[in-house]
């Protein structure tokens, strides 16, 4: 090979297509963290509605003679 052929496969632009494990930690962590915020977001907004509740207590007396005892 002549210096010219060197320097022009030296110079040329190469893409790594490849991700380092650096990279895909990072990304493991930022999807980890934004799906937790977005769990931590949802149960906020769902606290916040006002569902209703029972308006009178319920309460049933269970007499003693309808309750088995099973041995």
């Amino acid at each position: 090979m002549s210096y010219f052929e060197i320097i022009k496969r030296y110079m040329q632009f190469h893409k790594k297509t490849s991700i380092g494990k650096s990279n895909l930690m990072m990304k493991i962590l930022i999807r980890i963290s934004a799906a937790c915020i977005a769990i931590f977001v949802i149960l906020m907004l769902v606290d916040k509605i006002n569902f209703p509740a029972p308006e009178k207590k319920m309460e049933k007396i269970i007499p003693n003679e309808n309750l088995k005892t099973v041995n």
